[in-house]
């Protein structure tokens, strides 16, 4: 038995907690504030250390969850500890991890007042979000989403800025809000898997149960379910219009705050739509692409021209944010493997990048202890590294060429263009407006002459601050140069998502895409010539998947010889026998009223629109 590997997941997640039980628990702590520093500081390494195992032992090429850890908990309601993770998880682990560590040594001359509390809460932060990420019980999931909610705020209500009370509150608010409507959605699912086999008493909450159930979900139930995860995970990443909580939050948390923030806690957002809400809820994620796609691309175009007039930088950051983190969901609600897989990479990115940006804010603050953009200029005269690093962390964050923000967005733009070419157009006016307003942004405080002359004896970065910004420099370079080490994490799990929300269109194996499952339906093979076979016959390859809301269908092309082949999941109101010319319904992603298609003799399955998209 290997105790580190078969329980690798629960040492990560609980490593920073036994960091803050020290803290705590040790009298002499409470006197010495730089060895309370010095112990945060180990465990943040440790905690980063430990999570290493993972990057190394991970099988990419698997679509399963691996280093599984199963104990019952609480068994009389189905609750288990349940632990495992994919490609998508791994990765946001390990920036969790990393952005920990880093947040933990960039406060240790920013914070002065009650720092044993600030570095216990910053341990339990991580806890609550490393645990999000592990958890494959939805009951274990939601204990550590609501764990992560506590710290936060103190963080921000205590070590904030002056407006911090109100910034903490309403971030608390929100964010409950959101935690309990989610939280019946949970419910929902949980008595509904009360028809499984072996689970008639108590229901369970398993995720990996959960997933053998989603095609078989009645459509109306799929609806509401959708719209009680929309409101929990739209206000954590946060989607437009339920950004408002952001701007305040950023601007009065402690730089740490915001790193973690920005990088870490609004992944979880993002993560939950494409763990929970994608494949449990197929259909109702169909249905909902036209609302997603349309608020996210309002987010990128909306926080981008706002970001244009702000005059904190922070502030400038944190609407930036809202305008990346649309892009984030453009590419996950086109529903294809490049857009997910891009919209995947690009969370990576936003946290290396956005975490960056922060952390620079936090050291001109620390020297100056202003944020205000016209309190600048000229600073490269007299903090050329500060200067160089900003630079590339901005350059990243635009997504030049060559930087983490390029492939991630080029993915995105690839995918939505393949599902809708309409979203990409909107989509790139957003990166238009990000390099406008990062470059206007770097010209005001980095360039022309120095005016005030409170910068003109700023001192440059310490060795300190140069170990937070030069690991997220190395990796924006490492991700833009070679990005298929992390990609490589992705493919699988990503294609297992597409395929679990468009069966026809992406499942490996013919029983998924000839019979996606939808309640009220039934699969039958209709043939235009010698008959029609049996329901569930072999279908050829090359499929074509074309979807009604609320239903779906599958239509496949090629076959043998002269006789091709549809699949139909459809009600029918007679014999397939006596069937010889069909009629699909299906929308391009983004055209809720779809349009018809006649099928019939040689015709059958073929035709030039590719399904869910081309025009």
């Amino acid at each position: 038995m290997d105790l580190f590997r078969d329980h690798l997941l629960s040492i990560i997640t609980f490593t920073p907690l036994v960091g803050a039980v020290l803290l705590m628990a040790i009298p002499a702590f409470k006197r010495n504030d730089d060895a309370v520093r010095w112990v945060a500081n180990i465990f943040g390494v440790l905690g980063f250390l430990v999570s290493l195992p993972l990057w190394f032992r991970f099988d990419r090429a698997a679509a399963s969850f691996q280093f599984i850890e199963k104990q019952p908990w609480i068994p009389g309601i189905g609750v288990w500890y349940y632990f495992g993770v994919d490609g998508i998880s791994t990765l946001l682990i390990l920036l969790t991890t990393l952005l920990g560590a880093i947040s933990i040594l960039s406060s240790w001359k920013a914070i002065h007042d009650r720092v044993r509390q600030y570095y216990v809460f910053l341990l339990l932060l991580q806890v609550g979000m490393l645990g999000v990420f592990c958890a494959l019980d939805m009951f274990l999931f939601y204990v550590f989403w609501e764990v992560m909610l506590v710290p936060m705020y103190f963080l921000i209500g205590i070590w904030g800025g002056e407006r911090r009370l109100y910034a903490a509150i309403k971030f608390f608010l929100y964010t409950l809000a959101g935690s309990v409507v989610m939280l019946l959605g949970i419910l929902a699912l949980y008595f509904r898997s009360k028809g499984l086999p072996g689970m008639e008493t108590t229901g369970t909450f398993d995720v990996t149960q959960w997933y053998t159930m989603a095609q078989g979900l009645p459509f109306d139930f799929q609806k509401w379910i959708f719209l009680a995860f929309f409101l929990g995970f739209a206000i954590k990443v946060p989607m437009f219009p339920f950004h408002t909580w952001l701007p305040d939050a950023h601007v009065q948390a402690p730089t740490a705050g915001s790193v973690i923030l920005a990088g870490v806690l609004l992944k979880m957002g993002t993560y939950g739509f494409i763990r929970f809400s994608l494949p449990l809820l197929p259909a109702a994620t169909l249905w909902a692409v036209p609302w997603m796609v349309t608020l996210s691309i309002i987010g990128i175009v909306y926080a981008a021209l706002v970001t244009l007039v702000q005059k904190d930088m922070k502030k400038l950051i944190a609407y930036s944010s809202v305008s990346h983190l649309g892009f984030v969901m453009l590419g996950m609600f086109a529903l294809n493997p490049l857009g997910l897989e891009g919209s995947v990479l690009q969370m990576i990115n936003h946290g290396l990048s956005t975490g960056g940006l922060f952390l620079i804010v936090g050291m001109i603050y620390e020297r100056r202890h202003t944020k205000d953009i016209a309190a600048f200029g000229g600073l490269a005269h007299v903090m050329p590294v500060y200067a160089t690093l900003t630079l590339i962390i901005f350059l990243a964050s635009m997504g030049l060429p060559l930087l983490n923000g390029f492939i991630g967005e080029f993915m995105i733009l690839q995918g939505a263009f393949a599902a809708n070419r309409v979203w990409a157009y909107w989509a790139v006016s957003g990166i238009v407006l990000g390099a406008a307003y990062l470059l206007w942004l770097y010209q005001r405080v980095f360039w022309g002459k120095i005016t005030n002359e409170d910068n003109r004896h700023l001192v440059d970065l310490d060795g300190r601050e140069l170990a937070t910004l030069v690991p997220l420099v190395a990796l924006c370079f490492w991700i833009g140069i070679y990005p298929k080490t992390f990609l490589d994490f992705l493919h699988a799990p990503v294609n297992q998502i597409a395929a679990a929300v468009q069966p026809g269109l992406y499942a490996p194996g013919v029983a998924q895409a000839a019979s996606p499952h939808v309640e009220g339906t039934e699969s039958v093979e209709v043939k235009p010539a010698g008959g029609a076979p049996a329901s569930g016959a072999a279908v050829p390859e090359r499929a074509e998947t074309v979807v009604v809301p609320g239903r779906a269908a599958a239509a496949r092309e090629g076959g043998v010889a002269d006789r091709p082949s549809v699949a139909l999941a459809e009600p029918l109101s007679r014999p397939a026998s006596s069937i010889s010319r069909l009629r699909l319904r299906y929308p391009a992603l983004g055209d809720a009223g779809g349009r018809w298609r006649e099928v019939s003799g040689a015709a059958a399955g073929r035709s030039s629109d590719p399904p869910g998209g081309g025009r």
